[in-house]
């Protein structure tokens, strides 16, 4: 009797740990449909899809700073801000902005932080453009790269992007152009991350 009730038991705990690992589709991730282009030279690509005025995104970014060093070599991630709204728009400006400065590391936590942390209303060009001269960019310098030919283009790829991927909501995750997850979907930032893992796994084996 002792030996059918530690098999049991061994099996419900089994059974328990098994269902905690597998992830499915429609359940934890969505496929995109049709599939979206990746340009990463045989990698598979991680995109984070954001906004700076989402407190959500903000809150996932402890988690996702801590998971991005794991990442295997042949695994490519980026952020990119999303465009759902008019009012988007100037946060999407600004973070291209910084990437094309080179000066993303100097503004990307910072903003956040002003926004979250410290509630400033930043979301205009002229705020934007004041929350850059803190951080050492001249208004000038700020201005040229804010309304180039480089972050314009870069701005309406993202609002195609935010179409194409089918998301609802922000932060969402893209594997390879083919999944799609998010906090609602796996139900927390620690489970999405591991479901994440999990279709980067699955993409890096086909």
């Amino acid at each position: 009797m002792v030996r059918i009730a530690v098999g049991v038991l061994c099996s419900i705990l089994f059974s328990s740990a098994y269902a905690e690992t597998v992830y499915e589709e429609g359940k934890h991730y969505e496929r995109i449909i049709p599939e979206v282009a990746t340009h990463t030279d045989g990698k598979t690509e991680v995109v984070e899809v954001f906004w700076y005025g989402c407190h959500h995104c903000f809150d996932f970014e402890p988690h996702l700073n801590k998971w991005i060093p794991s990442l295997p070599n042949n695994v490519t991630f980026r952020r990119m801000p999303a465009i759902f709204a008019e009012n988007w728009k100037p946060h999407s400006r600004a973070f291209y902005t910084a990437e094309a400065l080179g000066v993303l590391d100097k503004i990307h936590a910072p903003l956040f932080e002003a926004i979250h942390e410290q509630k400033r209303k930043i979301g205009d060009v002229e705020s934007l453009g004041r929350f850059f001269l803190e951080q050492g960019i001249s208004e000038e310098t700020f201005h040229e790269t804010y309304n180039s030919f480089t972050v314009d283009t870069k701005t309406r790829q993202a609002a195609v992007l935010s179409r194409k991927y089918g998301i609802t909501g922000v932060p969402s995750v893209i594997v390879d152009g083919r999944y799609r997850t998010s906090a609602r979907l796996t139900g927390g930032y620690e489970k999405m991350l591991k479901v994440i893992d999990h279709l980067v796994s699955l993409q890096s084996s086909q």
